[in-house]
């Protein structure tokens, strides 16, 4: 049983100290635990968005409500000693068990909707994100949705501490991220090149060679769509004109609905570019694969939403 589990962690953590307390305070508990995960307190800090004294005082506090030192000084980092690597293990499971509690609780009140909380990383095309939400908005126990969009090292932080269910992403969490999580591939799309009537006219007449010296819009550099297109743009010889570079999806398509230049797009979204924005379809980009992730810190998932979103391949 969970309850049994957690009362378990939590009698073992009291046995570590050789007096008693009056009670574990789980903040200063929290504290220490993203500090153990991410090996530093200012690390830690950035993700409870707390200051890094005040993460080093909650350490400080539970190491004398154990009576041990649960970390040391390590180069310009810290490492848990031998007590502080068994509090640490601990407070992961406690932690995990909390959660599924609070969305046992909280995520379902009675006569309410279950929430799902999502993080788009603000690169993702919006369109893309909501087809691959549709499953769980499908399904038949009602779902209160709750989408953020923002960079990837801030949903990876929000995801680590259980404000989020779900990231939906275009590429696999990178390593870089020293967050236990997983990578749910949802599948891929092929990728379309579309541009105003007047620009899809003449484009589209010997595509891709057309391509050459043609104004085109592209994402920064930090998308991955945009590392796939400079490359296929260099295996045919091609070199377009860059009239723009943008973060959001939704204004590239925006410039290339005003005929600023041609972008390119997921063939799964293309219909409803076209209906949104007026705009036509140059040609295919053959070779060019844009893939789509979900990344939850369970590799068994457990939320009915996630799984459906997960599920199903595109």
């Amino acid at each position: 049983m969970k309850i049994d589990l957690i009362c378990g962690s939590i009698a073992s953590l009291y046995s570590l100290r050789k007096e008693s307390m009056d009670w574990l305070n789980y903040h200063h508990l929290q504290s220490f635990w993203v500090v153990a995960r991410e090996g530093s307190v200012r690390g830690a800090s950035e993700i409870l968005h707390v200051s890094p004294s005040s993460v080093s005082t909650q350490i400080r506090q539970l190491e004398q409500a154990f009576g041990v030192s649960l970390v040391k000084k390590q180069g310009r980092g810290l490492v848990l000693t031998e007590t502080g690597a068994q509090v640490a293990e601990y407070a992961s499971e406690i932690f995990s068990t909390g959660r599924e509690l609070m969305e046992l609780i909280k995520g379902k009140p009675i006569g309410k909707p279950l929430e799902l909380r999502v993080g788009i990383r603000d690169m993702m095309p919006k369109l893309v994100a909501f087809q691959l939400l549709q499953p769980a908005l499908m399904l038949e126990e009602p779902i209160r949705l709750v989408c953020t969009e923002a960079e990837m090292p801030r949903l990876v932080a929000d995801l680590a501490i259980h404000k989020l269910d779900v990231i939906l992403t275009d590429t696999a969490l990178d390593p870089v991220y020293k967050v236990k999580a997983f990578s749910h591939r949802l599948g891929e799309s092929d990728v379309v090149i579309m541009g105003t009537k007047a620009l899809a006219q003449k484009y589209s007449r010997n595509f891709p060679a057309s391509l050459d010296g043609a104004p085109f819009l592209l994402p920064t550099d930090e998308s991955v769509l945009r590392h796939a297109m400079d490359q296929w743009f260099r295996e045919l010889h091609l070199t377009p004109v860059i009239k723009g570079e943008f973060a959001d999806s939704a204004m590239l398509k925006i410039a290339g609905r005003n005929g600023l230049g041609l972008f390119a797009i997921p063939v799964q979204i293309q219909e409803d570019v076209s209906d949104i924005y007026g705009l036509h379809t140059v040609g295919l980009a053959n070779g060019v694969k844009e893939q789509f992730y979900a990344v939850s810190v369970e590799r068994k998932l457990k939320h009915p939403a996630v799984i459906a979103i997960c599920a199903p391949p595109l």
